[in-house]
């Protein structure tokens, strides 16, 4: 049986902008079975979780880039022994930041972004796109190639993942999971600052942290070569213990 690995989306942005790095795994892995999961479109974020676990297969490794990274997170400890690890990239405990995790975008700045999306969510989307772009070797091009890859959901399902990414805190989750994990970070993410990295080793010390140098929040798009290397040498160690 061929192992299995599982990638999330991040928000707003459809199974393409994941598909460097799915292209990337296949080539330097060809044995290893990968298949891209888009974030729901159910307008109820309550219902999110649930209808990703009705999708996934059993015992295959979970990966999530950003606000997938989080939900990987909680299916990961839901799952326990059924899911093989976890793999975060660019994906913070907590996305919005509060008084027990200052290293996350401040509270005002997401504050501000959530009204504007709802006033004008084809405008915010462009902007968003720019800061995932940013910190990169060409965020002009990147950003471009982000907003290709937008997901086509409607207002009220991206409305719902900001909702997510307002409230969640996954870091019980993260504690409670007792596989092996690794946490990817970018140096220059413009949306998850590198301090997230540092705070998370408090979290999840047997944990696997690692930084990207050079990278920004896009850099599974921009990055893809270096992400999947990393990745796969975190999965072969995984499966030599």
């Amino acid at each position: 049986m061929r192992d299995r690995l599982i990638l999330l989306s991040g928000w707003a942005f459809g199974p393409a902008a994941l598909q460097p790095l799915c292209d990337a795994l296949a080539e330097q892995a060809p044995h290893l079975a990968v298949d891209i999961v888009p974030l729901p479109s159910e307008p109820e974020p309550d219902a999110w979780l649930e209808g990703l676990e009705a999708q996934l297969p059993e015992h295959s490794w979970l990966a999530g880039w950003s606000l997938g990274g989080m939900l990987a997170a909680q299916l990961a400890a839901r799952r326990g022994e059924r899911c093989r690890g976890l793999i975060t990239v660019a994906s913070n405990p907590v996305f919005r930041a509060n008084d027990s995790w200052p290293a996350a975008m401040p509270a005002d700045v997401f504050d501000t972004f959530f009204e504007a999306f709802r006033l004008d969510a084809e405008e915010t989307l462009k902007r968003f796109c720019m800061l995932t772009s940013r910190g990169g070797y060409d965020a002009r091009t990147l950003a471009r190639q982000l907003q290709v890859t937008l997901a086509e959901q409607p207002p009220a399902a991206l409305d719902a993942g900001l909702q997510l990414l307002a409230r969640l805190d996954v870091r019980a989750a993260l504690a409670d999971f007792r596989g092996p994990q690794l946490h990817l970070f970018a140096e220059r993410d413009a949306l998850v600052p590198i301090a997230a990295a540092e705070a998370l080793v408090d979290v999840v010390p047997d944990a696997e942290v690692a930084v990207l140098d050079g990278a920004g929040h896009g850099l599974p798009l921009e990055r893809a070569d270096d992400v999947a290397a990393t990745l796969l040498a975190f999965l072969r160690e995984g499966e030599d213990g």
